[in-house]
């Protein structure tokens, strides 16, 4: 079966107002550009009638999939489910709010397919959003900047193009939406670009995140950047720090013991000084931090995920 051009995938939780709009929207930018498309809607388990208007609408629109979860697992959980579902060259998400601009489609296209890259995210340079809420995206961008070495503006924005063997290469859990970036390029997808994209004032309903998820996303950037760099070699991480730990207690005790035999006898005994209990702590979560490298190293030995490497071509 020849492969579509395009995949755009739609996450959505109660946006029933809005749906109808979107797809006649992506529906009329797709034909005039004759691509070949499908759009898997993907319902986080919403209250409303979304569900019921994605029904209406694939027997208007053929090229339409649907999936509804059973309850509302969130952003990742719809995107992976979404992504396992596409058939398409190039995979576009959007979210379902008309805040994405279905006009920035064939730009996007072009970009994997003729450009090159992995992936190209959007960029909403102007915002129409409340000062609470684009500081603080401000601040979690530049923060995932420095740590990821990705040199994106708005790595959350959910308008973002894929080519399909990224999206079949990767696996999002939790929240983990908001690094998807991050996540390829530890899968060797590191060829990504960035596009100016519109972002549209919400027309329909409300806003579906809140402040928490600024804490939740610097919580999951730090899980993200141990698992990309130290998910299989877990000693590195907890054996070089457990090692520098109990050298420093060792070295402070040797020093104690030094002072007290061959330069003053008299000094107080070694276990009546503070920098003994220091040096002992040390050495402790030193040990306990290189136990924990050799049973995480036994924990991967035995994971079935252990020897998957991703192939890009065998001749």
């Amino acid at each position: 079966m020849s492969l579509l051009d395009i995949s755009i995938v739609v996450p959505l939780y109660n946006e029933e107002e809005s749906l109808p709009e979107l797809v006649e929207w992506i529906d009329r930018v797709c034909t005039a550009n004759n691509f070949t498309y499908e759009v898997v809607m993907v319902d986080d388990g919403s209250k409303d009638k979304s569900w019921e208007i994605v029904e209406n609408l694939q027997k208007k629109y053929p090229s339409i999939k649907g999936i509804k979860f059973r309850r509302n697992y969130g952003k990742s959980a719809a995107l992976n489910e979404g992504f396992g579902a596409t058939s398409g060259r190039v995979v576009i998400t959007m979210d379902a709010d008309l805040q994405d601009s279905p006009d920035e489609i064939p730009e996007l296209y072009k970009m994997i397919t003729e450009e090159g890259y992995d992936i190209v995210s959007g960029w909403k340079k102007e915002r129409h959003d409340p000062l609470s809420k684009t500081i603080p995206t401000k601040l979690y961008n530049g923060v995932t900047r420095w740590f990821s070495g990705i040199k994106l503006h708005d790595m959350n924005c959910g308008l973002k193009a894929y080519k399909g063997d990224v999206v079949k290469s990767i696996e999002i859990f939790g929240e983990m939406h908001r690094y998807i970036p991050v996540i390829a390029k530890g899968a060797g997808f590191d060829r990504i670009g960035e596009k100016v994209v519109q972002h549209q004032a919400r027309k329909y309903g409300v806003s579906k995140f809140g402040l928490n998820r600024f804490v939740n996303g610097f919580l999951d950037l730090f899980t993200i950047t141990f698992i990309t760099r130290f998910g299989k070699k877990p000693m590195h991480f907890f054996g070089l720090i457990g090692t520098i730990f109990f050298m420093l207690g060792f070295g402070i005790f040797l020093w104690l013991a030094v002072y007290k035999i061959f330069i003053n006898e008299s000094a107080k005994l070694i276990a009546d000084r503070t920098e003994f209990y220091v040096a002992l702590t040390a050495m402790i979560i030193g040990s306990q931090l290189f136990l924990t490298g050799f049973i995480a190293e036994l924990i991967g030995r035995n994971s079935a995920t252990r020897n998957q490497y991703l192939i890009e071509k065998e001749i």
